[in-house]
């Protein structure tokens, strides 16, 4: 009665609290009251759509989907429905929430008077044709590569041993005297999978849920609203705009789900002794990738998207001051910073498996540390490119804005929270404090955030600047830290709860879901935490910067305080 009672909560607690915290960062981080409605906010919002719908559709945790590990205590088995359910059901539900999530959180009229539009909108009206037709394609064969799976057998799993080639001498005491008598070696054995209809139902029927949910945010999209200060026409490309990037996202989680088919169809029966395999699926569904990439969506007429974390609306324009181009490009530099420790990750997977709480709080130490250099690095050459000590020196009254300070806090208490636990868990268990090096990596990314601060707070000023400038470049500087700072606490957190869910388990389990399983490798209460505290730390670490446009706004109307982003 326990497991039956808590269990609904928690399945629908995880996905409703990342729902409202995407329509949050959509309404009213990236597109933050008073903002307007115009080419540019609308354009930039559905940037951000796309870009956060994209974060959330990785099928990652789902691809060793059916496959029976010959070792289960080195990997997690995905051949139950608590397993398989959450690792489909997130990427798939994930993006097309948040897709819907981008149309709902539209601001609402503000006029006395709304203008009529009589006549019916459908999809077909604002549908790319021709990305469209790609997307039934690749959904057609990835319904094809399922139904493939269905027509295969499973197989158990070998697990591995130890073989001798040679006889084995006793000594008197009765123990094993193998030196010079025998060599031995371990033979690897090999995975097995289940039966290949299951595979089938559970892959097509993500697949029905994608293609059915895609329809209708489709639907959503063509019948939502007409927004002000935009007439029909840009409308019309506004709804263009939106079916391109859930058209684009959708179709690589077909091909996600395509792959997941073919790794499962690829894997060989270890009792007929054959262990080399390869899924050609993965390159396809690579090609798919690139394509969807390089498949751009339409602009809107006089929408500057600019860059992600610009500082000024006007990057395109060639009137911005040097400096203010500097800070503009690092947004992409910040990128590409976070994403070459991340790809390093993949190449090391096996040993980061093997180092548990170890490599996965280590890379995201050194991820935030690479991000926090780099920030570090950009005010340094503001300093000896532009700075002058005659040129005066601007400090913003509001460095950092409070909904991203109270994020900050909210993830320091929450990472404090998420260690005492896990703490207290591991002492239940007798196991080695496991927290610590999780504790120790955090701190160090930490302390690489003060060259940011200490750097942004001593530099000169810049010359020939106009009026807010100098001041807002620092807060753009400080913006950064900060949310690098907040999406690590987070990180960390998730990553303690993914890989330390037994110690959670060992605190909470008992009361609250029953005997606990000693055995299992995971305790999903844990681990659905964990997965959420995950996907916001990736939406805390793409939180914009505000613009110098809407600063120079304020300050404007209020010459008595200086301008803040």
């Amino acid at each position: 009665m326990p497991v039956l009672f808590y269990l609904p909560p928690m399945l629908l607690l995880g996905p409703a609290i990342a729902a409202l915290l995407v329509y949050a960062v959509l309404r009213w981080v990236i597109w933050p009251p008073g903002a307007g409605t115009s080419p540019q906010s609308v354009s930039e919002h559905g940037l951000w759509v796309g870009v956060i719908g994209w974060l959330t559709s990785s099928l990652q945790g789902a691809m060793t989907l059916g496959i029976i590990p010959a070792n289960p205590s080195a990997a997690v088995s995905m051949v139950n429905a608590e397993a398989i359910v959450p690792a489909l059901a997130w990427p798939v539900l994930g993006c097309l929430t948040v897709h819907a999530l981008g149309q709902v959180s539209y601001p609402g009229p503000r006029r006395m008077r709304r203008e009529a539009v009589l006549s019916v909108r459908r999809i077909r009206d604002f549908l790319p044709r021709r990305l469209a037709l790609t997307t039934a394609a690749i959904f057609v064969s990835a319904a094809a590569a399922i139904a493939r799976t269905a027509t295969l057998p499973g197989f158990a799993a070998v697990a591995p041993s130890v073989v001798s080639d040679g006889p084995e001498n006793y000594d008197n005491s009765g123990n094993s005297d193998d030196v010079g008598n025998s060599d031995y070696y371990y033979t690897g054995g090999g995975d097995g999978r289940i039966p290949g209809p299951e595979e089938a139902a559970w892959l097509g029927g993500a697949l029905l849920v994608l293609a059915v949910g895609t329809w209708l945010v489709l639907w959503l999209i063509a019948r939502r609203r007409q927004l002000e200060s935009l007439d029909a026409a840009d409308n019309a490309v506004l709804r263009t705009i939106a079916m391109n990037r859930l058209l684009r996202t959708v179709s690589t989680v077909a091909a996600g789900l395509a792959v997941i088919a073919g790794n499962f169809a690829s894997r060989p029966d270890p009792a007929q002794g054959v262990t080399s395999w390869s899924n050609f699926a993965g390159l396809a569904a690579t090609v798919v990738l690139l394509v969807m990439w390089w498949w751009r969506p339409p602009r809107l007429a006089a929408a500057g998207l600019g860059v992600r974390n610009r500082p000024e609306s006007g990057v395109a324009t060639g009137r911005q001051h040097p400096a203010a181009r500097l800070v503009s490009s690092l947004g992409a530099l910040l990128g590409l910073a976070a994403a070459v420790p991340l790809a390093a990750a993949a190449f090391l997977s096996p040993l980061l498996t093997a180092a548990g709480s170890y490599g996965l709080a280590g890379v995201v130490a050194l991820t935030a540390a690479s991000v926090l250099l780099v920030i570090a690095a950009g005010e340094f050459l503001v300093q000896r490119n532009y700075g002058s000590p005659e040129a005066p020196r601007g400090w913003p009254r509001q460095p950092v804005s409070p909904a991203l300070l109270t994020t900050a806090v909210l993830a320091l208490l929450a990472f404090l929270a998420v260690l005492s636990v896990t703490a207290a868990g591991q002492a239940r268990l007798a196991e080695g404090p496991g927290w610590v090096p999780a504790g120790l990596l955090t701190v160090g990314a930490c302390a690489a955030s003060l060259p940011a601060f200490l750097t942004a707070r001593s530099r000169h000023g810049v010359r020939d600047a106009p009026p807010g400038l100098d001041a807002a470049l620092r807060a753009i500087t400080l913006h950064r830290t900060v949310r690098t700072l907040a999406a690590t606490l987070t990180a960390q957190a998730a990553a303690l709860l993914l890989t330390q869910s037994q110690a959670w388990a060992a605190v909470f389990g008992p009361d609250a879901f029953g005997t606990v399983d000693p055995a299992a490798a995971t305790w999903w209460p844990a681990t659905l935490a964990g997965s959420v505290l995950g996907a916001a730390a990736l939406v805390i670490a793409v939180i914009p910067v505000r613009t110098l446009a809407r600063a120079r706004t304020i300050q404007s109307r209020r010459p008595d305080k200086e301008p803040a982003t």
